[in-house]
């Protein structure tokens, strides 16, 4: 697949004057919930709207979905509203009969995305589709899984594709449901710059209080649109109530997000921010440089540890440097977020470096 204007074609033929916004409730729980919800999105900024019809839960007994009467339910909506549909499908039985109620957007999501044997068989039954198709990131960061399902779509003759940035599981405690990671969204972006890309705050999030900050960071860096959770009593919903805001708190979300523009051709801001990019460009420069000598230091530490018969991994002494450079970048503006990720790359590459002298 290579990047092509066209591949946007269905997003630019909308000729929206904001962001693509795609919201409605995590789960359609009964048909009044489901009609509310739409009513009071109506005249607003919503362009599609979106309910879970099949719910993949991680573990069994928990609410499932509803099933295939939530579709009669949202060709309600359509009706009623004339907002345009949308659900999430996971294999072809969901597919023809999201087909048969003329829903008008379908998202694989990242448990789906995961399995090439999933995708395929969604590809196959939705060949030659008009459909809007949404391809969420795989839950783990694996580029080449999430470019490999879009591919295979697009193999599949399906003319109106993107991508839904979700974020990661992790193993790890942040204050993020899943972790952004949001190089790897940019990297997508990079390669198929042309290619829809919608974030969802909601699941990034796992917390309400955390949709617009999200959000922000998504146009800022130029995410076409946004898949967001609205529920018209979020505390009392049946699947992931801490993440859903109301339908007044999404209004007020979509009209206090800034849209930046990409460029300003005013010759002064580009003399100051060329000139503010040359620092960059000198201190990554001298990054590397530093980070050069640290791992020669670390070859240095692998030829003493090999001669004196010692274990690569000194968790006592990693622990020190990870606590007092926790403190330190806390002190010079930087998340622990960053610091971890950081050193324990930094980490990586040490003990890699170490490994190599001593097997060498």
């Amino acid at each position: 697949m290579e990047n092509s204007r066209q591949l946007r074609k269905w997003l630019d033929d909308m000729d929206l004057p904001h962001p693509l916004v795609i919201a409605g409730p995590c789960s359609a729980e009964t048909e009044e919930q489901v009609l509310g919800i739409a009513h009071q999105l109506k005249d607003t900024d919503v362009n599609y709207y979106r309910a879970g019809i099949w719910k993949p839960r991680t573990r069994p007994g928990n609410f499932e979905g509803v099933g295939a009467i939530g579709l009669k339910w949202l060709q309600k909506v359509k009706r009623e509203t004339g907002l345009k549909t949308a659900t999430e499908v996971a294999n072809r039985a969901h597919v023809d009969l999201a087909l048969e109620h003329d829903i008008d957007l379908l998202w694989i999501g990242a448990r789906s995305t995961v399995s090439p044997f999933i995708v395929q068989e969604i590809a196959d039954a939705l060949e030659g589709t008009d459909k809007v198709v949404l391809i969420k990131n795989p839950v783990n960061p694996d580029l080449s899984l999430w470019l490999g399902a879009v591919e295979r779509l697009y193999t599949a003759n399906i003319q109106k594709l993107g991508v839904i940035h979700r974020g990661f599981s992790t193993y790890e405690k942040t204050k993020y449901r899943n972790i952004p990671e949001w190089q790897l969204a940019i990297e997508l972006q990079t390669r198929f710059p042309d290619l829809p890309l919608i974030n969802d705050p909601s699941h990034i999030s796992g917390r309400r209080d955390l949709i617009f900050d999200v959000s922000q960071t998504a146009l800022d860096l130029n995410f076409d649109g946004l898949m967001i959770e609205t529920h018209s009593d979020p505390d009392n919903a049946w699947s992931d109530a801490a993440q859903q805001v109301t339908p007044a708190r999404l209004v007020q979300i979509m009209k206090d997000l800034r849209i930046r523009k990409e460029s300003d051709e005013e010759t002064e801001y580009n003399n100051k921010l060329s000139n503010l990019r040359a620092q960059i460009d000198v201190i990554d420069n001298q990054l590397i440089e530093t980070l050069g000598k640290r791992m020669r230091i670390s070859d240095e530490i692998g030829a003493l540890k090999k001669q004196r018969n010692v274990a690569v991994l000194q968790t006592g002494r990693w622990n020190a440097i990870l606590g007092n450079m926790i403190l330190e970048g806390e002190s010079k503006g930087l998340s622990e977020e960053f610091v971890l990720k950081m050193f324990k790359a930094i980490h990586q590459e040490s003990i890699n470096h170490q490994e190599k002298v001593i097997n060498n």
